[in-house]
């Protein structure tokens, strides 16, 4: 009986032998947290703005970085993320950069039981990082309704924006694509808070 059981575990330690020795990557996360640089809107403001849940459009829910490569196709780094699902991120940042400019006098959020006089909502469509225009290129779709005339559309709005790649139209790094897709998003609510100042 001894020498059956010591031939029936030669075979699994063989096995367990050939298993490849794999070094364990850890996966890096970004924060997308673009902040608004600068001394906010003198004077005091008038309206509220509230800030519906800003969706994810086509493509956008994963968390992992995203290049589009020279050809068109469409890489995403396993191994990069960003910190929170990139809507997710985008609403929050989205948030402090308005109360960074004080265009409006408060930012509600859904649920506030104050009345606002604005209602902004919509989606990020595009985070990515255009390896052959050397550029990341962010953009979000929104729709401003005016709740002080029932309910009135008053808007329509793509907000876009890019930032250069430091490797150029070389395949980026994730520092260096996370960092420019930051910048390019920031970009883009530079141009909705020029398109809101408006109604402010």
């Amino acid at each position: 009986m001894a020498l059956r059981r010591t031939l029936l575990l030669a075979p699994l330690l063989a096995a367990c032998s050939v298993l490849p020795d794999r070094p364990y990557v850890e996966t890096r996360r970004f924060p997308l947290e673009p902040r608004r640089a600068g001394a906010g809107r003198t004077g005091r403001a008038r309206r509220t703005l509230l800030v519906r849940t800003i969706r994810a459009g086509a493509g956008m829910e994963t968390r992992n970085l995203r290049t589009i490569r020279p050809d068109g196709t469409e890489s995403l780094d396993f191994y990069a993320e960003w910190a929170a699902p990139p809507a997710e991120g985008a609403e929050q940042a989205l948030r402090r950069w308005l109360m960074d400019s004080r265009l409006f006098s408060a930012i509600l959020a859904p649920g506030s039981r104050v009345t606002p006089d604005f209602v902004m909502e919509g989606e990020l469509t595009r985070l990515a990082a255009m390896q052959g225009e050397g550029v990341a290129r962010a953009e979000l779709t929104l729709l401003l309704v005016d709740e002080r005339n029932g309910s009135r559309l008053v808007g329509q709005m793509v907000s876009s924006g890019t930032a250069p790649l430091a490797s150029g139209s070389e395949s980026p790094t994730p520092e260096q694509a996370a960092e420019a897709m930051v910048a390019a998003l920031g970009n883009a609510f530079g141009s909705l808070e020029q398109a809101l100042a408006r109604y402010a």
